[in-house]
């Protein structure tokens, strides 16, 4: 049997690439408190032992890679390091990520491709955590209440974007912190800036692009039209809605733009 390949609901995989790879998806929690907010919890070390265990059944033992959202931003990864102390000889790989989205949504792609055609857990993990080193993300704000209360951005980057509340900010993934890499007074200028962004580090190459929006197709779409004229030919594109788990954090008209450079 294969080895097991689990990420979280942070990752925003399409349900079709989930069934077609065989990829386990642990649901992180949401939940709307007394104020009528709504927020997020990590998954428990208990939670976490307990799909794991499962998904080493379903593979007779080969082995598991498991791809969550980084420490910095959750403590669901400290959860899966404790749950992967369940099992013996060293059969549950845990990466450190410093990611979320899609970037990690590819990480657990290509391992489950490797999987599925027989390799074991080493190459598995390999071939994630190479992944999620070509990857980079970056999100465009429509506008930064959520993300501020969330807490999920540097303190500097927080003082910034408040005195800067009428800017579409552009904000970088960059180990496990959200960083301001940009901000623009209007939709168009920040995607050129964005399209920059992300094609000044193509290097002649195809990338792998995903797109995850909240309640902004149509200006996912366009983004997306930018890229395919700026990115060179044979990169590839996925378009698709952001997940609740993130959504509540980053608010209405946010994208995020995943993308995972050629070696």
């Amino acid at each position: 049997m294969p080895v097991r390949i689990v990420t979280d609901s942070s990752a925003g995989l399409p349900q079709e690439i989930v069934d077609e790879l065989d990829i386990t998806v642990c649901q992180l929690h949401v939940m709307d408190n007394e104020d009528s907010d709504t927020t997020t919890s990590a998954l428990s070390a208990l939670e976490i032992a307990a799909e794991y265990g499962r998904q080493m059944e379903r593979g007779g033992d080969e082995g598991l890679v498991g791809l969550h959202l980084a420490k910095e931003l959750s403590s669901t990864w400290s959860a899966a390091v404790t749950a992967s102390a369940v099992f013996p000889d060293d059969k549950v790989r845990v990466i450190d990520s410093g990611t979320a989205g899609m970037v990690l949504g590819a990480a657990a792609m290509a391992a489950a491709k490797l999987a599925k055609d027989g390799a074991d857990v080493d190459e598995c993990y390999e071939a994630a955590q190479n992944t999620i080193e070509r990857g980079k993300t970056w999100v465009y704000l429509s506008s930064t209440d959520e993300i501020r209360r969330s807490g999920r951005m540097s303190t500097t980057t927080a003082m910034i974007s408040t005195a800067l509340l009428a800017t579409k900010p552009i904000m970088a993934l960059n180990d496990g912190r959200l960083e301001l890499v940009g901000r623009t007074r209007t939709q168009t200028k920040g995607f050129i800036k964005l399209v920059d962004l992300v094609a000044s580090e193509a290097g002649g190459k195809p990338v792998f692009i995903a797109l995850q929006h909240n309640d902004a197709e149509e200006q996912a779409e366009i983004l997306q039209d930018l890229l395919e004229q700026a990115l060179p030919e044979g990169s590839s594109f996925i378009l698709t809605e952001l997940n609740d788990v993130v959504a509540v954090h980053v608010g209405a008209g946010a994208i995020g733009v995943s993308a995972v450079y050629s070696a």
